[in-house]
């Protein structure tokens, strides 16, 4: 069904005062970046769990951290005539073109959980974290934590362009830029990926005098910090001890490090984008409300004081 048609039945359905047949009615387009981290597949997992409890179908595609496939995935929804469009932009740039043809095709996009360099009105809102205030955040506990002693840092980058690798390391900096004692003396990406943390973090230790002359560990991701924690302890160290581990993500892996003393802190990002893109969604097909351009998750500190054990058994069945 086509999005105009959706609309004039959306009139209807006010109308007979049956608004959950809208929903039903539904066809979805997710483009997914892929599968790099835990963090993702639960965000894939949930956003399918939010889909089937409100009658969506869902047309799913993985991209594999490729744009191109992306571009290929959106082409191919918008030739399909779905109501609607979810992304999660791999990488910022590149995309007003495919984002405009969407909108030639009344098709809303809603982006999820990272954002794009295109005109506004190229999509209908995005639902994602305040990601400078994540790194910020991760920031602000490491000084608090050192406090005047020294701290040389190594840095674990996310993919290189991706929105959350640009704004979370803006906000880790902002949040130790008036602290001279604390410098960050390493930084690379580590692609978001477990495997990538791991092999950045044995050049950062070989580089350090063995890992003895770091202080702490900042990693964009969760999964790039339980790579980074493995790398420690191959070089002889103990992690969460020798050298202290901050991330972000709070996916289960991380507090089960913490339940072992081997991470101190991670900044959640919640894996539920969806629904509050599908609540915006169906507000706007119903009555045309134009939901806010940017809707903000909560970013949420965690440490071993927080019950790890209990967070780790809350989310272990969400798809990380």
């Amino acid at each position: 069904m086509t999005f105009l048609r959706k609309l004039a039945l959306s009139a209807s359905v006010i109308a007979l005062g049956c608004s959950s047949a809208l929903a039903a009615d539904l066809t979805v387009g997710f483009s997914q970046i892929g599968s790099e981290s835990g963090w993702r597949a639960a965000e894939t997992s949930v956003t399918k769990l939010e889909a089937e409890k409100r009658g969506i179908e869902l047309k799913f595609a993985d991209a594999q951290q490729k744009q191109e496939n992306q571009i290929k995935a959106i082409r191919g929804f918008i030739a399909q005539g779905v109501d609607a469009i979810l992304v999660a932009p791999v990488v910022a740039t590149g995309w007003e073109d495919v984002l405009t043809e969407a909108k030639e095709a009344e098709i809303p996009v809603i982006l999820l959980d990272r954002g794009v360099d295109a005109p506004q009105d190229l999509y209908l809102t995005s639902v994602a974290s305040d990601q400078v205030k994540e790194g910020r955040v991760a920031g602000e506990w490491l000084a608090t934590t050192v406090g005047d002693k020294p701290c040389k840092v190594v840095e674990l980058q996310g993919t290189v362009g991706s929105t959350p690798a640009i704004n979370r390391k803006k906000g880790f900096e902002e949040a130790i830029a008036g602290k001279a004692n604390i410098t960050i003396a390493r930084s690379q990406t580590g692609d978001f990926t477990r495997a990538k943390g791991k092999e950045v973090m044995e050049g950062f230790l070989k580089a350090e005098n063995g890992g003895k002359d770091i202080c702490a560990m900042y990693a964009h991701n969760d999964d790039m910090a339980v790579g980074a924690i493995q790398a420690i302890k191959d070089a002889g160290l103990k992690p969460g001890t020798d050298i202290l581990v901050v991330s972000i993500d709070a996916v289960p892996d991380i507090f089960a490090a913490m339940v072992a003393g081997e991470a101190n802190a991670t900044v959640e990002l919640t894996p539920n984008m969806a629904g509050p893109a599908f609540d915006a969604l169906d507000a706007f097909l119903k009555d045309g409300k134009q939901p806010e351009k940017f809707i903000i998750t909560e970013s949420k500190l965690y440490t071993p004081a927080d019950n790890p054990q209990g967070e780790y058994d809350n989310r272990k069945g969400l798809g990380y």
